[in-house]
């Protein structure tokens, strides 16, 4: 007999194999002998209490021997001479994913990536990091992976509506992926093991008769009768092209610039800016674990918990305020792709093991929200599509200056923030290229300052402890999402102009994170499928 059993576990017992079995035995009075084994389908923590319990949910083998769990792998076909093609512009999850259902489709994909390999892209991250010199073509936003690849693997989504995520995180597994990715509440694979799946999916995709095609960015497209015939790569390069999967991200700028330059539809999309917010590890466990932090910020919550980790949102003069790609145990990262502009963005590896917790902490931004900031350069232009994505690049301008250059950060102490005071000292801080005090009142829009400052006044309240001087605030946390969408069909997913154009993933606006865009690049696939009847 099988049978699927809910358990409530001490963390020291949800660890336990005996412990698990005994209790599988009691919750279905069956002899403990006759418990062949068990796999676990469903887990979480319960951390509301005074004591945390572990929720799992196993999959018994009671009376009959244990099989172990099945990993859904996909099948792939040899699509070197298949009859058609389809060109797949950017390699992150989207592109990527759209590649291997091109493949189960028997369809050839050809990606242009224009960013490095996963290998070559670290060594650029490393002079990023250390010198403070980016290279505007791989950096943590552009190569081999996407922005996910070096900002933390994290699978969490709510687009249950957008397909299906059991396939995309079986796929994961498939390449190399934690099977805990599939039964952890909040999935995660860590920015030190992504890399090598990223890399087993691109030989897989080569093996299969595929092409991928690092260092080559689409800079113009040859277009006729509402069709483009061409793509032209490297400025010199030119491929004719039968089917485009444009999914670039939602940094490519240059791709927004080219589209609206060739009167091609696009439209402003409302977006998230704001900052980076750091705490001590110790301090967010004792916060929602209830435990004690000691004097060298060592946190009583055990071996078996992980570091915790939350999610905020507060309604702030009518926008919302929220937390975004929360890092437990993380670190802060510089995410610009450009000179003379400065993000931040944060990750963790798989254990999730630094001494420092780290989360995005933003406010909604429309288009509405600029026409009365004056001091924005292009505020006349407010109606553009482009507004919206010139004001990110302003923004993120202004914290490069103040932060004095070379990607060194401008930070200020939380409560010194809210009171408008320039902080005498920073405490130590995981961002790498180094934090300035600044007053960030000076960085940052007075509608997203202010809205900041009543937001963590409100999550001190909901979180005893949260709203301290020991939390740094960075800025500036500007790449949550793309602030254009580029318009498609809503049956065919064609762009509404261009008949063999699918905008996909971030960069489109159609998707939020990893596994929503590896959703909707199998989607576009599926799509492009059916209108060429394979």
């Amino acid at each position: 007999m099988q049978k699927e059993i809910s358990l409530r576990l001490l963390p020291a017992e949800a660890i336990d194999t005996a412990a698990v079995t005994e209790y599988i035995a009691r919750g279905t009075a069956a002899k403990l002998a006759d418990i062949t084994g068990f796999y676990i389908t469903k887990r979480s923590i319960d951390a509301r209490g005074r004591q945390a319990w572990v929720n799992l949910t196993v999959k018994a083998f009671i009376g009959e021997p244990f099989i172990e769990r099945k990993i859904e792998a996909i099948t792939l076909r040899d699509v070197a001479n298949a009859k058609h093609s389809v060109i797949i512009v950017g390699a992150g999850p989207a592109g990527l994913f759209a590649a291997l259902k091109c493949i189960e489709q028997g369809i050839k994909p050809v990606i242009v990536e224009r960013g490095k390999d996963v290998r070559a892209r670290r060594r650029d991250l490393a002079i990023l990091n250390k010198d403070g010199i980016v290279n505007e073509e791989s950096n943590y936003c552009f190569g081999e992976g996407g922005a996910g690849t070096y900002s933390d693997g994290k699978l969490y989504t709510r687009s249950t509506k957008r397909g299906d995520i059991s396939r995309i995180l079986n796929i994961l597994v498939q390449f190399g992926a934690d099977e805990k990715i599939l039964y952890e509440a909040h999935p995660h694979i860590g920015t030190n093991k992504l890399p090598h799946i990223i890399t087993a999916m691109r030989q897989q995709i080569i093996a299969c008769g595929g092409e991928v095609l690092f260092e080559h960015k689409l800079t113009d497209f040859i277009a006729e009768n509402n069709k483009i015939t061409h793509v032209v790569l490297n400025n010199s390069i030119i491929i004719q092209a039968e089917t485009i999967i444009l999914a670039t991200g939602h940094s490519a700028r240059d791709i927004f610039e080219l589209l609206y330059k060739k009167q091609i539809l696009i439209e402003a999309k409302p977006f998230a800016l704001g900052v980076r917010v750091e705490h001590p590890q110790a301090l967010i466990d004792s916060i929602q674990y209830h435990c004690t932090a000691t004097v060298n910020n060592d946190c009583a919550r055990g071996e078996h918990l992980p570091p915790a980790s939350y999610s905020l949102v507060e309604q702030v003069n009518g926008k919302g305020v929220f937390s975004f790609c929360m890092c437990p145990g993380g670190i802060i990262a510089p995410a610009a792709t450009s000179n003379g502009q400065l993000v931040v963005n944060g990750w963790s590896p798989s254990k999730r093991n630094n001494p420092y917790a780290n989360s995005g902490m933003v406010v909604t931004v429309e288009q509405n929200d600029l026409q009365d900031l004056k001091n924005f350069p292009l505020h006349n232009e407010a109606a553009s599509p482009l507004s919206l994505l010139h004001f990110q690049s302003w923004v993120e301008q202004n914290a490069f200056t103040a932060g004095g250059g070379k990607f060194v950060a401008p930070a200020q102490r939380m409560v010194d923030f809210c009171s408008n005071k320039t902080s005498a000292t920073l405490p130590a801080c995981s961002y790498v290229p180094g934090v300035a005090s600044t007053a960030l009142q000076t960085v940052l829009p007075p509608f997203i300052n202010t809205r900041l400052q009543e937001g963590f006044k409100a999550f001190g309240k909901k979180m005893r402890g949260y709203f301290s001087n020991d939390a740094v605030v960075v800025a500036t946390e500007s790449r949550t999402s793309s602030p254009v969408r580029i318009p498609r069909d809503a049956e065919t997913l064609q762009h509404q102009q261009i008949s063999n154009l699918y905008p996909c993933g971030e960069g489109a606006g159609y998707a939020g994170g990893i596994v929503s865009a590896a959703m909707d690049g199998e989607r576009v696939v599926a799509m492009i499928a059916q209108k060429l009847i394979l």
